[in-house]
């Protein structure tokens, strides 16, 4: 149930101020220490937005899909790493649960996922792993009431602090995704380890790691579903993590859009304010149009997303289109800024760096043209 107007643009509101007057200052220093300061950490908690997509019931704030893509475009105007920080409660990590767990589970789980107690993640690629999701060999053995797993996964976001894993594991010897099973496997279980952090191209301060599982005894009343939906629940979480994506892509376009206009309209060169430029205003159009459109698009996907509608095409189209789009807009902000936008001083290149990303994860480019094509010949048109 979507919030009434008021109440969700007071949120909107304290978002935006949060991005502008507090984000916003420390993406330097973030940057730098590659780590979200605590006291931020705590002030996130403390709005709920651990909590975003959960429902009120549990303790979150139960927005639609239209309201937490509006969220998650204000997010977009600072370093992704902060939006990240609790990201994966807000999307990959706590929606298989959401969407399979039993009253049990939710129960247990997530209202200490709304409040921020802790942390989840998400985990299914592996080494070998990526694109071809179905094909995972981490192994899950049942033996009496628990099941023992094996394996590692790999580029696991906020494995370094997370708390409780949705893990994707081989129950069966049916190929491809048909055996594959979903579980909920806490931290603190024996066998379970996580590798340090990778050192990575941008999003500084937002990590990623390697999972262990070393016979993990995991009781198989934290498995998800039943056996052998697993990949069929990893697709789901996708297609809902796809339009948040999505969204974040689109805000981080609006500010380095906002933020060329700026520097535009005051760097002089020729006698006049670059602006004033006809090539400099065809990039500035350029942007703002694929900005608009993708904005369109992920807006009016959400929409049909809470009203029922199957939108696994225009989810991925949405992220298609959109992690696309903000990796020319942060192309051309380079180029407006000049020799500015290649040092750090202004932070494009920061966020250049940091979009690159949103062209691989949660289902790369070349992914998502498969996924629309094949939903696009199955509908006819």
């Amino acid at each position: 149930m979507a919030l009434d107007p008021e109440t969700f643009d007071a949120l909107i509101d304290m978002v935006r101020r949060f991005v502008t007057e507090r984000l916003r200052p420390l993406e330097g220093d973030v940057e730098a220490a590659d780590a979200i300061p605590d006291d931020v950490v705590r002030e996130m908690r403390e709005m709920g937005l651990f909590g975003l997509s959960i429902a009120e019931e549990y303790g979150g704030l139960g927005l639609t899909m239209a309201e937490e893509c509006r969220v998650a475009i204000e997010l977009g105007r600072t370093t992704p790493a902060f939006r990240s920080t609790f990201g994966t409660n807000v999307g990959i990590g706590s929606q298989g649960l959401v969407m399979a767990g039993s009253d049990a589970q939710k129960a247990e789980w997530l209202p200490r996922i709304a409040s921020g107690e802790i942390v989840t993640s998400f985990a299914l690629t592996e080494p070998d792993v990526g694109s071809d999701s179905g094909a995972v060999k981490t192994r899950a053995v049942k033996d009496g009431d628990t099941y023992r797993l094996s394996g590692t996964k790999r580029y696991i976001t906020n494995a370094d602090k997370a708390d409780l894993f949705t893990v994707m594991a081989r129950t069966g010897d049916e190929p491809g995704g048909r055996g594959v099973s979903a579980f909920l496997v806490p931290r603190d279980l024996p066998g379970v380890s996580v590798g340090e952090p990778e050192k990575k191209m941008g999003q500084k301060g937002a990590k990623v790691a390697d999972l262990n599982l070393d016979d993990v005894p995991v009781p198989a009343a934290n498995r998800l579903g039943e056996e052998g939906q697993g990949f069929k629940i990893a697709m789901q979480v996708l297609d809902r993590g796809r339009l948040h994506i999505s969204a974040v892509c689109v805000g981080v376009a609006e500010r380095l859009i906002a933020d060329c206009v700026a520097y535009a309209s005051e760097r002089k060169q020729f006698g006049k304010p670059i602006a004033e430029h006809q090539l400099i205003q065809a990039m500035i159009a350029d942007s703002k149009t694929e900005a608009l459109a993708a904005r369109a698009l992920v807006l009016e996907t959400a929409g049909r997303k809470d009203a029922g509608d199957n939108v696994v095409m225009e989810s991925a189209a949405a992220k298609y289109f959109a992690s696309e789009m903000v990796g020319r807009v942060a192309d051309r902000a380079v180029q407006i800024f000049g020799g500015a936008g290649y040092i750090s001083d202004y932070g494009i290149e920061r966020l250049y760096r940091d979009v690159r990303l949103f062209r691989i994860y949660e289902g790369t480019s070349q992914i998502q043209q498969l996924i629309i094509a094949r939903e696009t010949l199955k509908r006819g048109g």
